[in-house]
């Protein structure tokens, strides 16, 4: 990846498109932003394949991001807590717990971080 500088910023241009990233939301996405949604989007990822693979029917799975960050260090990122909502019919708990430590396990951001970021994940089941 390249990045080129603009005002307020910089950008590179990618297959899906250009990113634009800057400290300032007036110019483009915040890097901590990125950080954690990559956190949240690969564990999403990897739950929906996981849980097609074990043969559980869902209809929508939806991740709520909390981010603890440390002022005294930088705005340090230091915690971040994803809450999956799954959405379905007749889901087994007992199961989905299992979908989640498989998650985890195989979701590449999060064994990126899970050393420097406190990693928290929940879920809820809703009919």
């Amino acid at each position: 990846m390249e990045f080129n500088m603009q005002e307020g910023g910089f950008f590179t241009d990618l297959g899906f498109g250009k990113l634009e990233v800057s400290g300032n939301e007036e110019y483009g996405f915040r890097p901590f932003q990125l950080l954690v949604s990559s956190v949240a989007v690969c564990s999403g990822g990897v739950l929906r394949k996981v849980l097609e693979k074990m043969r559980i029917e869902f209809d929508d799975i939806h991740i709520k991001a909390d981010v603890t960050r440390n002022e005294a260090k930088a705005n340090r990122v230091e915690a971040i807590s994803l809450h999956f909502t799954i959405r379905g019919t007749d889901l087994d708990e007992n199961k989905i717990e299992k979908a989640m430590k498989l998650t985890r396990k195989n979701c590449s951001m999060v064994q990126s971080v899970q050393d420097s970021i406190k990693i928290e994940e929940t879920f809820e089941l809703v009919q």
